[in-house]
């Protein structure tokens, strides 16, 4: 990623990782790659590289299994999920099968075949649509880079080691080494690897340190020591800034953090209109570590729990009592506030090989989602076992993705009965009124929406899929993006009939896609009727704020102007002034 110079100061743009400003000197930590030189070895030679392959690979457990007890020793165990995937990773059968097949078939030394299976499976992953599931080829990279270390006996500094303070460069940075992090003493860091949902942007995120990925090359282009300023949330990173720009950027990250203490005054305040009516503000999550940063920022709850998580990385489906350990630590960890849970959301693009489903030529539209879980309904049911036992520890309510329709939500209600009658057998406790929802994510869904309306206690909009397949358009597609309108309306009337069909079959209209959070879009979302909106934890106060700054009336009138226009463009317009009249100071 080229830099640009602008009055003498040196400007880089990546990935905003995670929000904040930090301005301090550079401490570049080398994480960079290992040189792998592969060579012919005699077949005489091949037990002798099978031996150094089991070595590496029983060094770097006992590393991970090291780090793991002294992060828990200091922080606890609510960090620890991310060291126990690359734990498991280091006994992945595909990663030393392939491996041990290469170096007996091939002759090759070992770090040559282990960097041919690393090849091998970032190719499987750069072929996978989900940006999340793309961004878990990090952790076989960063595994495999762990082992090769340990084959060549090349060292890293600890992140724990580093003193004063600093913001850490690097080419990457695994789970372990940002758990390391001593607040004190690292204010934030920037990589040339990863994406918005790497897992060193996500714990960034928890840990709330401010940190830039995806650059590509700073590590090679900065240089040690250089005073640079890492902006978080518009990923600009400038280095050895002159002083106009030095105490700009200083005055922002007063005024940020000023922002982020008065946004964090809301937090025990109810997400109530100027009129009295309450909207329910709660957190998506992926991971336990997000936990205390969606209550810190004031969540009413987990609107979104995604599981898809717990079964990537890895060629065994995890079993019911792996994800009853998961689902039951997130339920106690947020009791008495509910968790709504989502059942697997993945297809057959992704990393579950015991699923043996075979390519599909647009797994967007293929056997993903409810479809998966409905042709393998052991998995499913193993999983809906792990969550009805977690009910019993809090409140938990269940939703099914991808519905479209209501025979789907039959079936599954179906097993749903049978996974009840099994526990009621076993005489394991499980709560008996869980509350069952769909996601509404497919067009076909929002025009019966009447229909499955009567079959469930709620639903939840997923409007990130909901705009992609109302509009045609891949959200990941550079070309297309323009396309991507939240406001569109057709994408405002399939809102509308939801949000109708809900109440008028007393039940709940929920959104837990990305529009649910931000704060603009709040005056149509609350004048179109939802009555709980899902976001990440940041967000939470921001769309209080709004919240709690209008009337239910004021909104209902903004969206039913909003719903007379023809394009999305005369409704942003529209928006903008309505919002610059009301809220502009409160959008900071």
């Amino acid at each position: 990623m080229a830099s640009v110079k602008i009055n003498n100061n040196r400007i880089w743009h990546g990935i905003g990782a995670s929000s904040g400003i930090a301005i301090g000197q550079v401490k570049i930590t080398d994480r960079s790659r290992v040189a792998v030189v592969e060579t012919s070895v005699e077949r005489s030679e091949i037990p002798f590289e099978l031996e150094r392959l089991k070595k590496a690979l029983e060094r770097a457990k006992a590393e991970l299994s090291s780090l793991k007890q002294n992060i828990a020793a200091k922080r606890g165990d609510e960090h620890l999920q991310h060291i126990d995937t690359h734990l498991l990773l280091l006994d992945d059968t595909m990663l030393i099968g392939e491996t041990s097949a290469i170096i007996e078939i091939e002759s090759i030394n070992a770090e040559g075949a282990l960097k041919r299976t690393l090849h091998k499976l970032k190719e499987f992953f750069s072929g996978i649509e989900d940006e999340y599931l793309r961004e878990r080829s990090a952790d076989v990279e960063t595994v495999v880079e762990r082992v090769l270390r340990n084959m060549v006996g090349q060292k890293q500094e600890p992140i724990s080691a580093i003193d004063g303070k600093v913001i850490v460069v690097a080419h990457d940075l695994s789970p372990a080494d940002i758990l390391q992090i001593d607040k004190t003493k690292v204010i934030g860091f920037m990589t040339d690897m990863g994406g918005k949902t790497s897992h060193s942007a996500i714990l960034a995120r928890a840990l709330e340190i401010p940190a830039v990925v995806g650059m590509e090359r700073i590590t090679g282009e900065i240089e040690d020591g250089a005073t640079v300023i890492i902006d978080g949330a518009t990923g600009t990173v400038i280095s050895n800034p002159d002083q106009e720009t030095f105490r700009e950027y200083l005055r922002r990250k007063q005024h940020y953090e000023y922002v982020e203490r008065e946004l964090l005054k809301l937090t025990d305040l109810p997400a109530v209109t100027l009129d009295g009516h309450s909207v329910s503000l709660k957190g998506n999550v992926e991971f336990i570590e997000e936990v205390p940063s969606i209550k810190r920022h004031g969540a009413e709850g987990i609107g979104l729990y995604r599981t898809e998580m717990l079964f990537f990385n890895r060629d065994s489906l995890p079993g019911e009592q792996e994800q009853f350990d998961a689902y039951a630590a997130i339920v106690r960890e947020m009791s008495p506030a509910p968790v709504t849970i989502r059942t697997l959301d993945v297809g057959g693009d992704k990393i579950l090989t015991d699923l043996n489903l075979g390519d599909e030529m647009n797994p967007a539209l293929g056997v993903r989602a409810i479809r998966l879980s409905l042709r393998q309904q052991e998995t499913f049911k193993t999983q809906l076992r792990a969550i009805l036992r977690a009910s019993a520890l809090g409140k938990v309510r269940i939703f099914f993705p991808m519905i479209s329709g209501v025979g789907e939500v039959r079936a599954a209600k179906a097993i749903v009965e049978e996974v009840k009658a099994e526990l009621r057998a076993a005489s394991v406790p499980f709560d008996e009124q869980i509350e069952i929802g769909v996601m509404i994510e497919i067009p076909s869904a929002v025009i019966i929406a009447d229909l499955l309306a009567k079959e469930v206690d709620f639903f939840s909009v997923g409007t990130n899929d909901l705009i992609q397949y109302t509009l045609a358009i891949d959200r990941t597609n550079e070309h297309l993006s323009s396309l991507y309108e939240p406001l569109h309306p057709a994408v405002l009337r399939s809102l509308k009939m939801v949000v109708d069909a809900a109440h008028a079959a007393g039940i709940d209209a929920c959104m837990c896609g990305e529009m649910a959070g931000d704060p603009e879009y709040l005056p149509i979302l609350l004048g179109l009727g939802f009555d709980e909106l899902s976001m990440n934890a940041v967000s939470i106060p921001r769309v209080k704020k709004i919240l709690r700054r209008c009337t239910r009336k004021e909104a209902e009138d903004v969206a039913a102007h909003a719903l007379t226009y023809s394009t999305a463009q005369d409704v942003e317009s529209y928006l903008k002034s309505v919002i610059a009249a009301r809220f502009s100071d409160s959008f900071d």
